[in-house]
């Protein structure tokens, strides 16, 4: 049996590398797609990465993970603390969800320190930087693998 996996990311993020790197880190987008796409394909996942700027983009991948039974791997970035879109469409999801930030978003203002899409999530992984990404898609297979979905 051939497992789904989306790792699906929120505004902004096509900017890593180049955006504030003192709080994100020098690591581009392209290269943790090939980290995620990597890992997930050793893990037996048949992966889809994408990465949009418009809310309703992220909500249609939503769509379609629920449609392809996959499993979800997001950061949904500022989508995280105000998108009720975005949290309703993950709702739907039968499958695991782990929520990544390259940021430690406990530590952060406090504009960006509630989640919505936490309430909806597995596991939360925060402050781990690029690595997150990895530890999200490990979380997800464990999951599956001990059959606690």
């Amino acid at each position: 049996m051939h497992r789904h996996l989306s790792v699906l990311n929120g505004p902004n993020l096509n900017m890593l590398g180049l955006r504030e790197p003192e709080l994100y880190g020098s690591t581009t987008l392209e290269h943790i797609a090939a980290d995620c796409t990597r890992m997930g394909t050793e893990l037996g996942f048949d992966v889809f990465f994408g990465q949009t700027n418009a809310e309703h983009e992220l909500v249609e991948w939503v769509h379609d993970a629920f449609r392809r039974d996959a499993s979800v791997v997001i950061n949904p970035a500022a989508y995280s603390f105000g998108s009720v879109a975005l949290l309703d469409a993950l709702r739907m999801l039968r499958t695991p969800i782990v929520e990544v930030h390259i940021t430690n978003i406990q530590a952060r203002d406090a504009v960006h320190q509630h989640s919505l899409i936490s309430t909806v999530s597995r596991a939360v992984i925060a402050g781990a930087g690029a690595y997150g990404y990895e530890l999200a898609i490990r979380v997800v297979d464990r999951v599956l693998r001990e059959g606690r979905v």
